[in-house]
């Protein structure tokens, strides 16, 4: 484990760099690039090495670029949309930004709609801006309005666990009952389940297992589970 301090340089070094929260890319007059921390926390990065964030005990989402979050639609301005993601700004959604969208044919979002977007733009000094479509295929890939189903909040570092394919809890939920899920990096959960019961049981265990909560562990989890009436 790296611990790093504002300030602090870092040695991150890739062809397909991408640098999330925590970290910032500084050029010089030499036309020489340096990667420093703007926060305190543990350095993590991807296992190619090609992606870069610091992990803090921060409660507010920081966007960063090509981050995958839930949010809340919370009014319409013009043709766009002003989203909720847990940020100090609102998010600006494009209505042009979904698979196949045209000015003719687009979505129909209400006040109060769930949706699973990607940052396209982040930046300190504007408001961050969203699309609901992968940016390489232009296809919707599982982006876009959440229909049905129950929000649930946790912390940002829950989510990133969630995130991992080796993390325990969903394949052992998946085991129980079939359900549907989206995670966002800012400490939001989409679940969806046939039963309402499994819902219940799910936000139970994500609350149970999460680092600011309980820490509950497999064996832990395993247990819980035999107790609840699903």
């Amino acid at each position: 484990m790296t611990t790093v301090l504002p300030g602090e340089h870092i040695s991150a070094q890739h062809v397909n760099l991408k640098l999330g929260p925590g970290l910032l890319q500084l050029s010089s007059n030499q036309g020489e690039s340096a990667v420093v921390s703007t926060r305190a926390g543990e350095l993590k990065h991807s296992a190619n090495r090609s992606r870069w964030w610091v992990e803090g005990n921060s409660r507010r989402y920081i966007p960063a670029a090509q981050e995958s979050v839930v949010g809340v639609v919370i009014a319409r301005s013009g043709e766009n949309w002003r989203v909720d993601i847990g940020a100090a700004h609102m998010a600006s959604l494009d209505g042009l930004a979904f698979e196949g969208a045209t000015k003719r044919n687009r979505p129909n979002l209400k006040v109060g709609s769930l949706l699973y977007a990607r940052v396209s733009l982040a930046h300190k000094d504007m408001e961050p801006e969203l699309e609901c479509f992968d940016a390489q295929t232009r296809k919707a890939e599982g982006f876009g309005e959440l229909k049905g189903g129950f929000l649930v909040h946790c912390s940002l570092k829950m989510c990133r666990l969630l995130l991992d394919p080796n993390h325990f809890l969903l394949p052992i939920l998946g085991a129980r009952f079939p359900l549907e899920t989206a995670t966002g990096l800012n400490g939001r959960m989409w679940i969806n389940t046939k039963d309402p019961r499994h819902i219940i049981a799910a936000t139970r265990c994500i609350e149970a297992v999460d680092p600011d909560e309980g820490g509950m562990d497999e064996l832990g989890v395993k247990k819980f589970l035999g107790t609840l009436d699903i």
